[in-house]
């Protein structure tokens, strides 16, 4: 069975900020914001799409109510691995059969 790319990580910034989920439990809003480097609009737009597809969720600290920490949710993990996958065979596919450098 072929992976598939899954649109709504695809874009980049979620692409970056689904693969820093994955590396971590979970991970405070303004490190990702400042690690991907979005303005504050642009970076809660890409979250948004990720929460309303099911893949991240949000949680409000609890010492600070003021910060909110971003999880993979268990869909989110699965879909993110299966858009890797499909990456990985994309590029497999590419340069591993038949293609020719000149």
């Amino acid at each position: 069975m072929k992976a598939e790319l899954d649109p709504h990580i695809h874009p980049t910034a979620r692409l970056r900020l689904c693969a820093m989920l994955a590396a971590g439990t979970s991970v405070e809003t303004s490190v990702l914001r400042t690690t991907l480097g979005l303005s504050p609009s642009a970076f809660s737009k890409q979250v948004t799409a990720l929460v309303d597809a099911g893949y991240v969720s949000q949680e409000r600290g609890t010492l600070d109510s003021r910060k909110t920490w971003l999880s993979l949710t268990k869909d989110g993990s699965k879909a993110y691995r299966g858009h890797v996958k499909a990456l990985e065979e994309i590029v497999s596919g590419t340069f591993g059969h038949g293609s020719h450098n000149r």
